[in-house]
């Protein structure tokens, strides 16, 4: 044979080896997909409480100054108490005028300000005097009371691991179903973590005004739930 042909020959075997060799290199390794979910509960520690004052006038200016003279005393008898200055800080104020219609004609009755401050307590057992001494300062209402707790990075990441381990652990389980086990994890992708806090508190000021003392406050528990998907190659 000669050397030509065997050349010609070793042309014409080169394409059908490579692709065989690509089609090989191709192909995916075995592997397993599961979701995990993990599960963190607890206690509040720390609350934020809306306070609002509302107050009416003939024109806007002397609305603002009723506003004003209303909400001061409720902020300085928080700090008076103890609430920490940057603890307290106004989320809202708005002021607006207010209709009323007579014989088809809309006439103005005055005008309405409102302030609302967050104010963050971080002893759960004083959001009840918080509220106390909001109403007694001159709050025209209270509410929502959001509670929340001081260290939710740590315990978001407690969450994920647990989500993590659970992955892990239905992969290895549905691996050992098949008859194999898991080479390698290859890739874990986080879902999120959904935080579910206890119901919100909220009661107008006149309703916390006729109780005899500060209302009880429950925080009751707290739930932060990670998931992941998580990709595993088998042996």
């Amino acid at each position: 044979m000669t050397q030509p042909f065997i050349a010609l020959i070793l042309l014409l075997l080169a394409p059908a080896a490579f692709a065989q060799t690509t089609t090989q290199q191709a192909r995916p390794e075995p592997a397993i997909v599961t979701i995990g979910e993990g599960l963190v509960q607890a206690v509040p520690d720390r609350a934020f409480v809306n306070i609002t004052a509302e107050s009416r006038a003939g024109n806007p200016r002397e609305a603002q100054k009723r506003n004003a003279d209303a909400m001061t005393p409720v902020q300085e008898k928080l700090r008076a108490a103890g609430i920490p200055a940057d603890a307290i800080k106004t989320i809202a104020y708005d002021l607006q005028q207010e209709w009323d219609f007579v014989n088809n004609r809309r006439v103005s009755r005055g005008y309405v300000a409102r302030n609302t401050v967050e104010v963050r307590v971080d002893a759960i057992d004083r959001v009840g005097e918080v509220l106390e001494i909001a109403v007694g300062s001159g709050a025209t209402s209270v509410g929502v009371i959001r509670f929340d707790l001081k260290d939710r990075a740590k315990l978001e990441r407690e969450a994920l691991r647990l989500a993590v381990a659970d992955a892990r652990a239905k992969a290895e389980a549905a691996a050992a179903g098949a008859g194999q086990s898991i080479a390698r994890v290859v890739r874990i992708e986080e879902q999120g973590t959904v935080t579910r806090p206890p119901m919100p508190y909220l009661r107008e000021a006149a309703a916390l005004q006729s109780d005899a003392s500060a209302p009880p406050i429950s925080a009751g528990q707290m739930e932060l739930r990670a998931q992941v998907t998580l990709t595993a190659e088998l042996k």
